[in-house]
């Protein structure tokens, strides 16, 4: 045991000093000042349309659009939601909406009915790409989930980091519901093991190829969708906002980080619901690729259930290695744990979280050879985004 558990800690090692500061929990989104900055003044605030693709979210899709209609934002915008074949109102709520205040250009509120997904395309992408072509040319395009809330200063705090960094894509892990005990347990390691798989500030820094976004906010510059050859360029992708600022980053810059302005209020209350969420896309991640499966499994073991069990079990020197390794582990998580108020006490507990997210991903993986594929609100891919 004590040439494995010596690996780990050398592992761990370089995660805390060498692993893009993934630990740290930031960069955060700058809130806007009260009154308009000279970058996003009424004269020259840019222009943005905001597309919300939307598929049976009746439950939060009221309040989504009421926060986004209430943007303080000193330039135009526009809400363009697509109702994608939804089954409970969700269209016929918005609807009710669409007599909201209207800016100088006309209704504030469009709701398009979606047409059926082409053979190729994501459901999801689809509907974006019909809320695209009814934004026109809109300078910026923010694309945002139906289950997200806004406070009224998010859309100019978006934009006011795109001009201060001139970054193709700004985009942000929006705060995410953590009230259920399963969503206390899990949802911070979530955001946690995002931010390993792509260290934010690795991915803020133009000079390295790692690429992510998160598909609750993305501002994009109109520019960087042409280039890029429009949404189509991705149309088939299920992690669909990791695949986009991929293709920005190819020949642009990207900005990613944490919002204290915006917030999902996408219940997950039990742990069977996380279960199903991670084991959805786990495998897409993973490229369908067994070797990559074998990889990433027993990387896991190595990094998260070797140290405990060391220390647990083991004894002289692999015990201490073990107790290291573990206290490095836990240390690294206290700053998701404070972002999501959690008691410090969950940082030991770490790696039976990790886990349950090791086995949802074997899950993925059965599911997929099962024939089951990807399935999402009454929808299947099968072998799609790989």
């Amino acid at each position: 045991m004590l040439l494995p558990t010596t690996l780990a800690c050398l592992i761990w090692l370089y995660l805390l000093l060498g692993h893009g500061r993934f630990w740290r929990s930031g960069p955060e989104l700058p809130p806007a000042r009260p009154a308009a900055t000279p970058a996003v003044g009424p004269a020259v605030a840019p222009a943005v349309a905001i597309v919300v693709p939307a598929r049976d979210e009746a439950p939060a899709i009221a309040a989504a659009l009421h926060s986004l209609l209430a943007q303080d934002y000193a330039g135009p915008f526009r809400i363009i939601l697509v109702d994608d074949g939804s089954t409970d109102g969700t269209g016929t709520i918005a609807r009710g909406l669409v007599a909201a205040p209207a800016n100088a250009e006309g209704p504030r509120l469009t709701v398009l009915a979606g047409s059926p997904c082409p053979a190729g395309w994501s459901g999801k992408l689809w509907a974006v790409a019909q809320g695209l072509a009814e934004a026109g040319d809109a300078e910026l395009l923010l694309l945002t989930d139906a289950d997200i809330e806004h406070q009224p200063g998010h859309l100019a705090a978006l934009v006011a980091q795109q001009r201060r960094t001139g970054c193709d894509l700004v985009s942000e892990m929006v705060a995410l519901r953590c009230r259920s005990l399963a969503e206390r347990a899990l949802v911070p390691a979530f955001v946690f093991f995002f931010q390993l798989l792509y260290p934010f500030f690795w991915v803020n820094d133009p000079q390295r190829g790692t690429a992510a976004a998160a598909g609750g906010t993305i501002l994009l510059h109109h520019r960087a969708l042409a280039r890029i050859g429009g949404i189509a360029a991705v149309r088939g992708e299920l992690i669909d906002d990791v695949a986009l600022a991929a293709a920005v980053k190819r020949g642009g810059r990207i900005w990613l980080g944490h919002s204290v302005l915006a917030r999902s209020v996408r219940a997950y209350p039990g742990f069977a619901d996380i279960w199903r969420m991670v084991a959805r896309t786990a495998y897409v991640q993973l490229r369908f690729s067994p070797l990559l499966l074998a990889g990433t499994t027993l990387a896991m073991a190595l990094v998260w259930l070797l140290p405990p069990a060391a220390a647990l079990f083991g004894d002289g020197a692999a015990r201490w290695l073990g107790l290291a390794g573990w206290a490095m582990l836990s240390a690294s998580y206290l700053p998701t744990l404070r972002r999501y108020r959690r008691s410090l006490y969950w940082a030991p507990l770490l790696p039976l979280v990790a886990a349950f997210y090791m086995v949802a991903t074997l899950a993925s993986a059965v599911n997929h050879y099962r024939g089951r594929g990807v399935a999402w609100k009454g929808r299947a891919y099968q072998g799609v985004g790989g």
